[in-house]
């Protein structure tokens, strides 16, 4: 079976872990080394051998993690191609290696052990575990030094949801900056075009799996869940949800004005039969 080749860039450190590239030489193919190895989807050679590791993947296994790569939208820069996957089963999120160190998750390696995990951000057991451990430090501290006063103990514990909500605006605002300066780099390099192309194609291809009789309830669910988890498709339907009460309304004021002048006709009518039959009476009585 075809190998990949371990190659190192000619332009990176030589500490550099990211310059670490494999290359299947005589195809036009080639991987970074972490993009490969936190790869949900991947699985090293079967004859992989830890003394040797100028050759450890098969052309086969790459190829393959590609094409199922191509159906993820990565939850950092929403291109395709995002095989990284949080290790929390339940949670959708999925990543490019690069896209998900710019989203701050978490990555855990044990070499010898052969263990490559990410966690994003919601997920990362380092910040859970620290949050629980201050809030139980918190709680014990209370509960011995604060027994007999509510009133500090309701301060308490505002202090610690106003930090909470601090240290979350830090984390969203440190997270926006690196999201403006990543779009901010692809307009430099030409790339803003080749995103908005592939973010469209995504969007015709979704279209086509709901459109489609034929498309599996996984398949269905999962597309569905996808658009939804999509900031923009989730703005498209608020928008349209707040067009259609504007909507609504302006029938509304339409039909009051409506039933208005409906009740000035009727007004009109119950005069105008009486002043009619008066002149029909007045013709007659000329006549004779």
């Amino acid at each position: 079976m075809a190998k990949m080749v371990k190659k190192r860039c000619a332009f990176c450190p030589e500490d550099e872990e990211c310059a670490i590239m494999y290359v299947a030489e005589g195809q036009n193919l080639a991987a970074h080394q972490d993009c490969l190895l936190y790869s949900s989807g991947f699985v090293e050679s079967e004859e992989y051998n830890p003394d040797n590791l100028d050759v450890r993947f098969d052309v086969a296994s790459v190829v393959n993690e590609i094409r199922r790569g191509k159906r993820l939208i990565c939850n950092f820069c929403r291109s395709k191609g995002a095989t990284v996957g949080c290790e929390i089963k339940t949670c959708r999120r999925s990543y490019h290696y690069f896209c998900a160190l710019c989203d701050d998750a978490a990555i855990e390696t044990d070499e010898k052990q052969g263990i490559y995990r990410v966690f994003c951000p919601k997920h990362d057991p380092s910040k859970r575990t620290n949050h629980f451990d201050t809030i139980n430090k918190r709680k014990r501290i209370n509960q011995m030094t604060m027994k007999s006063s509510p009133m500090r103990e309701k301060l308490s514990t505002e202090e610690t949801a106003a930090e909470n909500g601090l240290r979350v605006l830090r984390e969203k605002h440190n997270r926006h900056k690196v999201r403006i300066e990543f779009l901010r780099k692809c307009k430099q390099a030409g790339r803003l075009d080749d995103l908005f192309e592939e973010m469209l194609d995504t969007l015709h291809l979704a279209q086509e799996k709901l459109m489609d009789d034929n498309t599996s309830e996984t398949e269905y669910e999962e597309t569905v869940i996808s658009l939804f988890d999509c900031g923009l498709f989730e703005n498209i339907l608020t928008n349209a949800h707040s067009g259609t009460e504007e909507k609504i309304q302006e029938l509304i004021e339409t039909r009051k004005r409506l039933d208005t002048q409906i009740e000035l006709l009727q007004d009109l009518k119950e005069v105008v039969l009486p002043a009619q039959e008066n002149i029909a009476s007045a013709s007659s009585s000329v006549s004779e």
